[in-house]
């Protein structure tokens, strides 16, 4: 009889998280979807369950201690004790670094850093325990740099540092721990960075492809492909990586 394993993916209610959520559906893992607000989590549970899947809609805020516990606590009750983290949730609060406040500094630093450390460590205990468990964290091409995100790319960079020091203390214990960078992916986040720049996100998109090698954008579903990987038995020897999906060699 094979044992179903349960995934946690937050920021899954749209995005990239919701296609990794679907995706790690579809390989037959019960998926957890983790977002702010619980109702919009529901279109994507129903998605997976209209493919024979399981999945649970759960409210929380990922920069709150006490609301990431229960959380993770009502996923173990309701689905399964987690086996596999994936930490997408995130905020962007663009501008150039004279002008950016400090709030918008801290509301970056909060949902990426903060969140992944109280999600993977509310996690981590059923995953050393079981003595298999698996942790992507979404990092992005902008941890290289990228005008206008001070504080997005500092986060990013640092959830690279947060995965390679999660690699060393937890391999031991069967799980893994790997980054995905993704570059230009078509994401509401994406098409609100066209408009507020003014430019039709159509135009955005072509603009974008005509720097990327592969001469295309990315799609949510091009990030849950490498994810499958990751989480899959297969990768057990592959751990503390960055893997950059941005269809060429560099941002």
């Amino acid at each position: 009889m094979t044992i179903t394993r349960t995934a946690v993916v937050t920021g899954a209610a749209r995005g990239i998280g919701a296609g990794v959520a679907k995706r790690l559906a579809r390989d037959g893992f019960a998926v957890a979807v983790v977002d702010l607000d619980e109702a919009a989590c529901k279109p994507v549970v129903e998605q997976i369950e209209a493919g024979g899947g399981r999945a649970l809609a759960v409210g929380a805020d990922v920069a709150d201690e006490q609301a990431v516990g229960a959380a993770v606590d009502r996923i173990a009750e309701e689905l399964g004790e987690p086996a596999v983290l994936v930490n997408n949730a995130g905020i962007t609060r663009d501008d150039l670094l004279f002008k950016m406040t400090a709030d918008d500094w801290d509301a970056v630093m909060n949902v990426h850093l903060r969140g992944s450390f109280l999600v993977t460590r509310a996690v981590q205990g059923y995953l050393t325990r079981a003595g298999w468990g698996r942790i992507v964290n979404l990092s992005s091409t902008s941890a290289l740099g990228n005008r206008g995100q001070a504080n997005y790319a500092a986060a990013k960079a640092g959830l690279q540092g947060f995965t390679k020091t999660l690699a060393l203390e937890l391999g031991k214990f069967g799980v893994t721990v790997n980054a995905i960078a993704p570059g230009f992916i078509e994401t509401e986040m994406t098409a609100a960075t066209a408009a507020r720049l003014g430019v039709p996100f159509d135009d955005f998109k072509k603009g974008a492809a005509a720097q990327i090698p592969v001469a295309r954008t990315g799609t949510p579903e091009d990030i849950a492909h490498a994810v499958s990987f990751f989480v899959s038995e297969g990768a057990g020897f592959v751990s503390g990586q960055v893997l950059y999906v941005a269809g060429g060699p560099k941002a």
